[in-house]
């Protein structure tokens, strides 16, 4: 065999295109994508405290919205079917936790009286009552707003 045979039986061999004529072919350097089948998914649900410590509430303001219980009903403060937070009583809101007692718990409560705190010390302050007879025109003026 000559050696020119053998060099063209050698370059026909390392490009199976070459005996085509398309010389070199390039191959994808990234992977086809699929299409996305929600395009974004679903909008937020807008969970989280909705009122700080220290604001004033009305019966019925959200207080927080959640999934699951990371914060628990405390004083004045009922929970929804799908847990949310809310007021019962006009009054300031207080986040707490009770010492103690299931540290890892966090509450929300309900006070009249700004400077209040919770747990409230019942034997020496008394429980704190709402028959309905809070005075609603006394109401502070940020209530209002």
């Amino acid at each position: 065999m000559s050696l020119a045979l053998i060099r063209k039986c050698l370059e026909t061999a390392r490009s199976p295109f070459s005996n085509l004529g398309f010389g070199s072919v390039r191959t994808a350097t990234k992977r086809a994508g699929g299409t996305v089948s929600n395009h974004g998914g679903s909008p937020g649900k807008r969970l989280g405290v909705k009122k700080y410590s220290d604001e004033f509430v009305i019966p019925g303001n959200i207080l927080v919205r959640q999934r699951g219980t990371q914060f628990h009903p405390g004083q004045h403060v009922k929970m929804g079917s799908d847990h949310t937070l809310y007021a019962t009583v006009p009054g300031y809101v207080r986040f707490y936790r009770i010492p103690g007692s299931r540290k890892d718990r966090k509450y929300v409560g309900l006070v009249l009286n700004r400077g209040e705190r919770l747990p409230r010390d019942e034997t020496n302050s008394g429980r704190s009552r709402y028959f309905g007879l809070v005075d609603v025109n006394a109401l502070p003026k940020e209530a209002i707003a």
